[in-house]
């Protein structure tokens, strides 16, 4: 990335944000703190209320009870092409965004993104966890609309590939060297708990100012390694769990004990009447506890069998076990609890949904494909027309051209189909996918075949790194050493919460 597109890209959000700013007329009348907590890997299946036979997830039931919930919420197969689409409001493809690594998981410096656009009506960002939309400086959060940062390099603690993609040196879910506001730190403690306590800090210090926030929670957990901390596997290894699906579901009921911290302290902060929680995942179940069949057996020598909802697919596929994910929206008093909400929505419709909460009146142009949900929000049998959502796996080859791919590894889902390549399956009568009717409905195949078309004409060239060349570098290496031979890397102060 060279200084003149970087300035470019820098001057291109300024530019946005000096002439959105306004005084901001928010949709419900007035500005929420927004949290959005989105773990990693997670997926559908692993939450006590959607019908899980052994995890135990009291908080999130418990959000899950006082939050109104969409109940197919869709995201991507695979980690940042979610977040980009948050992000931004658009598809992945458009983002740039085809692969997890390789420098093809770097966000277009050409959009605008959610903190900027927040930020013109007024909101502080930060974000703590996972960020994975490019490691190289220009690409980094802190340089791109949030005010604080705490996260860790690469799709996960420790990562490292042979591009820029690539974590602190010997990171380790315990104790992880972490990137806070643009320089490393140590911390002590398990990564999740890390993060959660950060945010928190974060909040407590700002809560009380004329201004609103907006926290961005993405943890790496339960994404592999599957490493939880002992006290939340001792149970599930009883049970006659795997250690390795064990790990998994433990990273999971940590973080629904940080749920519960998060939770608790919004109650004692009296904030839950002046801020939006929303709970969520970046793509469907994956680790020890996807798949099919047996994953363990019980004392009594029954099977124990995985759980992912019913649905056919996990991460990495089309199918909708691969993109559906829990979205469940609490803000006491202005939101119904205990109330679903059966229209698909996806991951591109979070920037406009929040943006129209805090009263961005103008959203960056040609940009945003999405759209608000807030008239589903305030009625779920409000008129919506139906649309298309667009699945594309990507993760071709380096260097291959992408057209070649098109027709693979795809999928277009409207609210009662979903076409999985040359496969059709009634969404209404059949969500598990277990009958193809594609031979029944012809004319539906042909249409949404004809939609994906035309979206893939578009967003083809918006693909901008496919022909970029491999960094050198990797850049938290780099800074790494070079903090190392400045003074070396402090810990971290925890905040006292």
């Amino acid at each position: 990335m060279n200084l003149n597109q970087t300035l470019t890209a820098l001057l291109t959000a300024c530019i946005f944000v000096a002439s959105h700013t306004h005084a901001a007329k928010p949709a419900l009348g007035k500005q929420p703190n927004i949290i959005l907590v989105m773990t990693d890997d997670q997926g559908h299946g692993p939450v006590g209320r959607h019908g899980h036979p052994w995890i135990q997830t009291p908080n999130l039931d418990k959000l899950y009870d006082t939050s109104t919930r969409f109940e197919r919420f869709l995201v991507s197969p695979t980690c940042s092409p979610t977040r980009s689409a948050i992000m931004t409001g658009r598809h992945p493809l458009k983002n740039g965004i085809t692969h997890t690594i390789l420098e093809r998981e770097r966000m277009t410096l050409k959009a605008t993104i959610l903190p900027q656009v927040l930020g013109a009506a007024g909101y502080t960002s930060g974000i703590f966890g996972k960020w994975h939309l490019g490691d190289e400086e220009p690409y980094q959060p802190h340089k791109r609309g949030f005010d604080e940062v705490f996260i860790h390099g690469a799709g996960g603690i420790g990562q490292a590939y042979k591009c820029s993609c690539a974590d602190a040196p010997g990171n380790k879910y315990f104790d992880p060297v972490i990137r806070h506001n643009g320089s490393f730190v140590k911390t002590k403690g398990y990564c999740t708990d890390l993060f959660f306590t950060a945010a928190l800090g974060w909040i407590k210090d700002i809560k009380d100012e004329d201004q609103p926030f907006f926290a961005y929670i993405t943890t790496n957990a339960p994404h592999g390694p599957f490493i939880a901390p002992p006290s939340n596997t001792k149970r599930l290894t009883s049970l006659g769990l795997s250690a390795k699906t064990a790990g998994f579901y433990g990273m999971i009921e940590n973080i629904d004990e940080n749920m519960g911290r998060l939770m608790n302290k919004l109650d004692e902060w009296d904030l839950y009447k002046e801020t939006l929680l929303i709970f969520m995942s970046d793509n469907g179940m994956t680790g020890g506890g996807s798949g099919k069949g047996k994953v363990g057996t019980d004392k009594t020598g029954k099977p124990m069998m995985a759980y992912n909802s019913g649905m056919k697919g996990q991460k990495g596929s089309a199918d909708e076990g691969g993109v559906r994910v829990p979205f469940f929206a609490r803000w006491d008093g202005v939101l119904k609890p205990g109330r679903d909400i059966d229209r698909i929505a996806a991951h591109i419709d979070i920037l406009p949904t929040l943006a129209d909460l805090a009263g961005v009146e103008k959203l960056p142009s040609g940009q945003v494909e999405g759209r608000s949900l807030l008239p589903l929000l305030k009625n779920p049998k409000a008129q919506w027309k139906d649309r298309h959502f667009f699945t594309q796996k990507a993760r071709w080859k380096t260097g291959s051209e992408p057209n070649n791919h098109q027709w693979k590894g795809f999928a277009v889902r409207n609210q009662r189909y979903r076409l999985v390549d040359k496969a059709l399956y009634d969404m209404d009568k059949d969500p598990n996918q277990t009958t193809d009717v594609a031979d029944k409905h012809p004319e539906v195949v042909k249409s949404l075949r004809g939609a994906y078309d035309k979206f893939w004409k578009e967003a083809r060239p918006l693909m901008v790194n496919e022909k970029a060349k491999m960094s050198p570098t990797r850049p938290y290496h780099e800074l790494y050493k070079k903090q190392m031979s400045n003074g070396g890397i402090p810990p971290w102060k925890a905040p006292k919460l």
